[in-house]
């Protein structure tokens, strides 16, 4: 069984700064693709930011050169730092990782449960 679970949402300043983590657990054989995505109530969810196995990364126009994706592929983990963050950024965000598990013979996306981030004017 695979689990993916994020952490370090909260409240913030605009202007501030958060970092997201999210780390996949259990019965893992290979990790592919890694991202960030967030969605707004009655929004469709959008892609914020991913990040290939190599390091090859993709971000959404809206926050190119305020946000960073990275990861530790030996933890499992991927990370969001969020800088210049802004009113509009408040809304739920959730990891999902593509990933083959030890019994299984192709990749699945995984999503974790989402954490809220807020960021007050």
């Amino acid at each position: 069984q695979v689990h993916v679970v994020e952490s370090g949402g909260g409240l913030v300043q605009a202007g501030g700064s958060l970092r997201l983590s999210c780390a996949a657990s259990g019965s893992i054989y290979l990790i592919n693709a890694m991202a960030w995505y967030r969605q707004a109530p009655g929004k469709q969810r959008e892609l914020v930011a991913a990040i290939t196995t190599g390091g090859t990364t993709n971000y959404a126009d809206s926050v190119k050169g305020r946000f960073t994706i990275s990861r530790d592929n030996a933890k499992n983990t991927v990370y969001l730092q969020m800088n210049s963050l802004k009113p509009e950024d408040t809304t739920v965000y959730y990891c999902k990782a593509n990933i083959r598990g030890a019994t299984m013979s192709g990749f699945t996306d995984y999503w974790g449960q989402g954490t809220q981030v807020t960021v007050s004017s």
